[in-house]
């Protein structure tokens, strides 16, 4: 065992910022205690070498628009121990000789370069953990720079500040202040395109609404309890920088600097016992990532949690220092103790209680591996506490001032889904299910996209019946509140923020009375009111006057394949629902029967009859969840987390990552916005930049899953 985990650490790259560093035993007091600087990796080697040079400089990065997903190869060339051999595992950056770097290759046999392993300055192998007899000697007067001027790895470690542990008030052990005030001031910058660049201004900030009636044509003698009007809303797309040096002017995302709403991100992660080794370390790089994509405006606190919880990182923005600070405090955290995720959420809602200044768009990201162990909460089972977990000044209820919504993450097969499934909607946030450990920095990646690119908040969509015969008998708004007056002739639904070209539907029943000589019946109107997240001006859009023929004799008219697309994805959502009540009383029988159920009758609908492509998302997604309850094991494992992740993803109708599929040709992600997607292929690409993770990445796919 001892030799495969030596060859999977050396195949990760990764084993810098995955070092542990010895603790004293039953030190569990929820203080993170790291090395001294000259014992710490670099912090760097959170990064892949070709993102080292991008990470130092301040930037404000917006997703944007594209078509084309980039995807993981299934096989990789290049095997984990020729990968390893010719990468030094401290600067993960290429070893070869007669480059102009010495090499040196302890009694372990393991390789590095000489001047890493000066600065390194520890007498444990990064890679095996073998403790060396002989060091190279670092001398005082020797300069990194002087091994190679142009090494991106030294460019960044000039830049770091004089590694003092006193110096970083955040990370010395001690009592945490009573009250988290000291956020960074919000003193934004001007946000400046390049001159070289020019702003496509196509499209502004607004809402575009459309509306469907189930017919258009209805015959006057006819009346209708539950007629379907389908209300079709859509964010505008951000305003993108085209690059005229580009071929065909596309998006350089890099060069980006739309201005966008800043973000106030407080992440909260599991560092528990059973995050060490690999877990733990692909969060760290996963971390480096979501840390290299905030701007000089977006401000980042780090909680961490395992029997405890400590606030590792205040709320302070991502300039270059404040990103190297913030990848020094991820870095800083070993793994231990027990799991209490409802103090480590209680530490993150604090941080945004007790902050001075607020940034447009404020959001908690939740991960975690296992299942409460302090707070007496029964995993997986219909627990009536829930929400007590999830404090007050973050809830979606009535509290409008506040509601910061958590979007959690559970991976692996041993968390508490219900739990994380929960504390999202009872937020007003979206629950992810990460089956393998690889998807961590892909599923960050998406929501971050998301975050990254919010064009409107505090939307309302308001109906308004123009017919003083007709009044509304339901809106179908999935986990949005909604509520209909009494007397039935308005209604209202609150959606909050969109994301740039995200989209939101909504069925709208009414009913319809015969008409006696009119030829045309007026349905209702739609109003949309929002706020702008940078000027915060108060906008509002209206729709025209929904209408319907009225002849006196009408032929058989087709539902209207938007409305039957939308009543398809409720009743596959409503199949959930009662699929997981079966599941959870112990008739899988049952369970698998309601789902089977729902396929028949979605593949006698309209949309079957087209291919429509959302009825093929949906059938593929019900096939998969049948396949997740083969056995009660199977359903303890993934299934349950599988159908709550894809009940989160339909209910607020934004992409969550269900399984090990975030790829966006998956049918599975129907919500995907171009800004998800953009960040997904970013982080794809920052994956496969590092040769080393290539050799991990091949051996835990090869994994079976469980099934």
């Amino acid at each position: 065992m001892g030799s495969k985990w030596r060859r999977v650490k050396l195949s990760l790259g990764l084993n810098l910022c995955a070092y542990l560093p010895r603790t004293t035993d039953g030190d569990d007091d929820g203080d993170y205690h790291p090395l001294p600087s000259s014992e710490r990796l670099s912090d760097a080697a959170l990064l892949p070498p070709s993102n080292w040079e991008n990470m130092v400089r301040c930037r404000t990065t917006t997703p944007l628009p594209s078509s084309h997903c980039l995807r993981l190869p299934k096989s990789l060339s290049k095997s984990s121990s020729k990968s390893s051999k010719q990468t030094c595992s401290i600067c993960l950056m290429k070893m070869k000789q007669g480059d102009g770097h010495a090499i040196f290759t302890a009694e372990c046999s393991h390789s590095f370069h000489f001047h890493c392993v000066a600065s390194h300055d520890n007498q444990v192998c990064p890679v095996c953990r073998s403790k060396w007899k002989e060091i190279p000697i670092r001398s005082p007067g020797l300069d990194p720079g002087g091994w190679s001027r142009n090494d991106a790895l030294m460019d960044v470690a000039h830049r770091l500040p004089v590694p003092q542990r006193n110096l970083n008030q955040w990370h010395i052990r001690g009592p945490e202040p009573g009250v988290f005030n000291d956020d960074e001031s919000l003193d934004h910058l001007p946000v400046i395109a390049e001159s070289n660049n020019t702003l496509d201004n196509t499209s502004d900030t607004t809402i575009k609404i459309e509306t469907y009636p189930e017919v258009s044509t209805a015959p006057r003698s006819h009346s209708y309890d539950d007629f379907t009007i389908l209300v079709h809303l859509k964010a505008a797309v951000m305003a993108a920088i085209r690059n005229p040096s580009l071929s065909g002017g596309q998006v350089n995302l890099l060069q980006s600097r739309s201005p966008r709403a800043p973000v106030d991100l407080v992440t909260v992660l599991d560092i528990s016992g059973s995050m060490s080794g690999t877990k733990l370390a692909l969060l760290k790089r996963a971390m480096g990532f979501l840390i290299q994509n905030l701007g000089c405006n977006d401000r980042l606190s780090v909680i961490a949690f395992s029997s405890n919880a400590r606030r590792l990182f205040p709320l302070r923005r991502m300039s270059d220092i404040g990103q190297q600070q913030a990848l020094r405090a991820v870095n800083s955290v070993i793994a231990n103790g027990g799991t209490n995720i409802a103090e480590g959420l209680r530490k993150g809602a604090k941080v945004m209680e007790d902050r001075t200044e607020k940034n447009p768009v404020s959001s908690i990201i939740l991960l975690s591996d296992g299942q409460d162990t302090v707070n007496g909460v029964r995993p997986n089972s219909s627990y009536p506490n829930y929400g007590s977990l999830v404090p007050i000044s973050i809830r979606s209820g009535d509290n409008r001032e506040f509601q910061i919504p958590v979007h959690t993450f559970g991976f692996g097969t041993d968390h508490d889904a219900s739990l994380m499934h929960s504390i999202s909607e009872i937020s007003g946030g979206t629950f992810s299910f990460i089956e393998t450990e690889t998807m961590i920095q892909d599923a960050l990646a998406q929501c971050i996209g998301g975050l990254l690119s919010v064009v409107v908040q505090e939307l309302q969509v308001c109906v308004e019946c123009m017919n003083p015969n007709l009044c509304l008998s339901s809106l179908k708004a999935g986990s949005y509140r909604s509520h209909v007056s009494a007397d039935g002739k308005t209604g209202l639904i609150d959606v909050g923020d969109l994301y740039a070209d995200e989209e939101r539907d909504f069925l709208v029943s009414v009913k319809v009375p015969a008409e006696s000589s009119q030829c045309e019946t007026s349905l209702l109107k739609v109003k949309c009111v929002y706020s702008d997240p940078l000027t915060k001006e108060m906008t509002s859009t209206e729709s025209g006057v929904v209408r319907i023929q009225r002849p006196k004799i009408a032929g058989q008219e087709e539902v209207s394949i938007e409305v039957d697309r939308q009543r398809n994805r409720f009743r596959a959502a409503d199949a959930m629902v009662e699929t997981r009540t079966a599941a959870e009383q112990g008739d899988l029988a049952g369970a698998v029967s309601i789902l089977e159920n729902c396929q028949r009758v979605l593949s006698e609908t309209v949309s079957a009859k087209s291919r429509d492509r959302l009825w093929v998302a949906l059938d593929a997604e019900l096939k998969e969840m049948e396949e997740r309850m083969v056995s009660r094991h199977v359903y303890e494992v993934s299934g349950r987390a599988y159908i709550l992740s894809g009940l989160s993803s339909h209910s607020w109708q934004r992409a969550t990552t269900r399984g090990d599929s975030t790829d966006g040709s998956s049918l599975v992600q129907a919500y995907q916005t171009p800004s998800m997607v953009e960040m997904l292929t970013q982080s794809q690409a920052f994956l496969l930049s590092s040769p080393s993770t290539q050799g991990l990445l091949q051996s835990l796919w090869s994994q079976p899953k469980p099934r």
